[in-house]
């Protein structure tokens, strides 16, 4: 198969993938990959669309909502934007917590709510208001789920980090890991807040 055929296999895999869990769902499309042609697994996939058919009443921004698929690597694009209006995709770079891979893998090993555990949280997210912190401008999360509810108190947000970048990837062939927060290239910052402003949702998981 060459490229050309590659890419059309995953662009129609990803489109029968999103057909088959959105279900009844109003605003789901069948979306077209738009930049890294990274499938998000099946069930992650339909937990993010349940997560977001669940939570509905709070979900005011219902344009775009995204999906960490920590089944993969950090040095691949695994934060999904799916823009749930024209039905297209996009995947980002974004760091785990050390908590979640102790050995520095590159891999998530596993997830914690506990405060302290600098471990990052399965779960459906609420994105909230933005802020400057350490790290630049970044945005509050609320964790809407059992296994994320503690995600203001160990202050969980998405924010800027210089050991988040594509160079980083394919130089050490992993990310640097975060507390337990959403961490973006400086780069990706910009365009994951004005992607995802506050009301969105965010879900995380892994197959």
């Amino acid at each position: 198969m060459n490229e050309q055929g590659r890419r059309q296999f995953l662009r129609n895999a990803f489109t029968a993938s999103i057909a088959l869990t959105a279900g009844a769902l109003p605003v789901a499309r069948a979306f077209a990959v738009t930049a890294t042609p990274s499938i998000v697994p099946n069930d992650v996939m339909k937990r993010g669309i349940e997560a977001f058919r669940t939570h509905s009443p709070l979900v005011t921004q219902r344009r775009v909502m995204a999906i960490a698929d920590f089944s993969v690597a950090s040095a691949t694009p695994r934060f999904h934007l799916l823009n749930m209006e024209a039905g297209t995709s996009e995947a980002l770079l974004v760091a785990h917590g050390r908590g979640s891979d102790p050995d520095h893998s590159g891999w998530v090993q596993n997830f914690s709510n506990i405060p302290g555990s600098q471990a990052t949280s399965s779960g459906a997210y609420l994105v909230g208001e933005s802020y400057i912190g350490k790290y630049g401008l970044s945005r509050r999360l609320t964790g809407l789920e059992p296994d994320n509810d503690q995600a203001e108190a160990r202050a969980i947000v998405i924010h800027p980090a210089w050991y988040v970048s594509e160079a980083i990837a394919t130089e050490q062939g992993k990310l640097g890991r975060s507390q337990g927060c959403f961490a973006f290239s400086e780069s990706d910052i910009a365009q994951v807040l004005w992607q995802l402003p506050t009301g969105s949702l965010i879900y995380a998981g892994k197959a």
